[in-house]
């Protein structure tokens, strides 16, 4: 960030640059934080999607279930372990999830 207010404040020292002239500096020394916060922001709705889905997957089993005749506790049961093992799979991902930020983080420095 330190770099980013820097660059900035280059932008403002050209006083013969207009207005427009110093908008669009500014502009570019703030794209490498957008262009971050967009690579973060993808991948984490990314995980959460699949994350939901799982889960969503879950409930229609366990609708299913009743509506098979499944008793409440056991449908309750089956419920709880399937939305346990979602947690467990998707937790399985977060490495891959940080690496492929931290990958296209460094693509932009």
């Amino acid at each position: 960030q330190g770099a980013m207010f820097r660059c900035s404040a280059r932008c403002c020292e050209d006083g013969s640059a207009s207005m427009q002239e110093v908008q669009r500096c500014i502009e570019r020394c703030h794209a490498p934080l957008a262009q971050a916060q967009a690579i973060v922001t993808a991948e984490l709705e990314h995980f959460q999607d699949r994350l939901s889905r799982c889960s969503l997957q879950c409930r229609d089993q366990a609708k299913d279930a009743l509506d098979s005749g499944g008793s409440e506790p056991k449908v309750r049961g089956l419920l709880d372990s399937c939305l346990a093992s979602c947690g467990e799979q998707h937790l399985r991902l977060v490495p891959a999830m940080a690496r492929k930020m931290r990958d296209g983080l460094a693509a932009i420095q």
